[in-house]
């Protein structure tokens, strides 16, 4: 007789709600966790055991029932199951390589997904996680294998989590000599994707490549891969979290400790007229092919404008070429006062109005509902990214 399968979410970043199995199918139907009230509740991540080597297990995801909130509105219905449903799961037998399983089976508001484990147990999630541990352990490793990277804090979270950062810079140039450019991942917690985007730069970043030590000589880069480091942890969903989403918070007066802090941190990058380069990593929509996101040319001036424009050019021109190919819209969106009313306090506009004139911050989509959203599919747009951070620098005059 098979042993009885069983469901764990006892560790960190892991979200599951309304687990029930049939033993004799073997068929564990469930929805999504997390607290509404921190954010939409798309996220799953969980720990099947009891499996017989070789065995198939059918997962049957439901969207959540939980009703969601609205910004300063009163409760909404639930979220769109289309937001925790995958085209294909993400599994791994040891917690750290990531497979696709086969395409899942929609039938209604259900989705079936079928894995054939070769090991006792699996690990099953919406997307390949990247966890606070994974973020610590990525920004050690690059400190321990270069000491042109320091492994740091960005600061201390609301509920007392360390978010780590990395500070990347390679000779003797002095700071006002140095390009600034700052790069962060995953201000909603679900979104894992983008974080594997972010650990694909910091890897090009330090690699051996020619162009890459260019940008390292020529440029004061800081790394955050996860922002919102306590939803990211607790396996909620973050966006649209009580009381303020990270990516809505970047105000006068912030909520958040992570963009408190960022918000200083690139204050006075700005205020040392070398705020270059602002990226803020996002996954989008099921079905958005947008990459880049923008704030409307009317709320800008020249040569911010053409600046962005040349970056957005050059970056679309080297992550469209992946092999095989990310599908992806060289048109951004923009993202004004029609877009959200609360569009002034997105970071990348946040550093667009109050940025140096040369400014160019974007806010960069990596599709995750595809064959190529996996950890090395993320990780090389991440690579290709921080490629054209260096080409598009290059063309700027080097400071004197």
């Amino acid at each position: 007789m098979a042993a009885a399968i069983t469901v764990e979410a006892d560790f960190e970043g892991a979200s599951v709600s309304a687990v029930e199995i049939d033993q004799t199918t073997r068929i564990i139907s469930f929805m999504p966790g997390g607290d509404p009230a921190r954010g939409w509740p798309c996220w799953w991540y969980f720990k099947v055991k009891g499996i017989t080597p070789g065995e198939v297990v059918k997962l049957r995801l439901r969207g959540s029932t939980a009703t969601t909130l609205v910004p300063g509105g009163p409760l909404a219905k639930p979220l769109a199951s289309s937001w925790a449903m995958p085209e294909m799961a993400t599994f791994s037998n040891d917690g750290k390589n990531w497979l696709h399983t086969e395409k899942g089976v929609k039938d209604g508001e259900v989705m079936t997904y079928t894995i054939k484990v070769d090991a006792s147990s699996v690990f099953v999630a919406w997307g390949p996680p990247y966890t606070p541990s994974t973020a610590e352990a990525f920004v050690e490793a690059m400190s321990e294998k270069s000491h042109h990277a320091n492994a740091t804090e960005l600061c201390r979270s609301r509920e007392g989590r360390a978010v780590p950062m990395l500070h990347v810079q390679e000779g003797e140039r002095t700071k006002a000599q140095r390009f600034g450019v700052w790069v962060q991942a995953r201000q909603h917690a679900w979104e894992s994707g983008s974080s594997w985007v972010a650990q694909g730069f910091g890897e090009w970043l330090l690699s051996d490549d020619a162009d890459a030590a260019w940008l390292r000589q020529h440029a004061e880069i800081f790394f955050v891969p996860i922002m919102d480091i306590d939803n990211t942890a607790t396996g909620n969903g973050g966006k649209d979290a009580q009381p303020q989403d990270h990516n809505r918070d970047w105000s006068p007066q912030p909520h958040w400790n992570e963009v408190i802090a960022a918000q200083k941190q690139v204050s006075g990058l700005i205020q040392e007229g070398r705020m270059d380069v602002f990226l803020d990593l996002h996954n989008p929509a099921p079905g958005d092919p947008t990459f880049f996101y923008i704030l409307e040319s009317s709320a800008l001036k020249e040569p911010m404008i053409g600046l962005r424009d040349r970056f957005i050019e050059l970056a679309y021109g080297r992550i469209s070429k992946i092999k095989p190919l990310i599908p992806m819209s060289n048109k951004p969106k923009t993202t004004g006062p029609a877009y959200h009313p609360l569009w002034r306090q997105f970071s990348a506009n946040w550093v667009s109005m109050n940025g140096n004139p040369h400014t160019v911050s974007l806010c960069l989509e990596t599709i995750w509902n595809y064959k190529n959203s996996t950890t090395e599919g993320y990780r090389a747009v991440g690579a290709n990214l921080a490629a054209a951070v260096r080409e598009f620098l290059a063309e700027r005059p080097v400071r004197p």
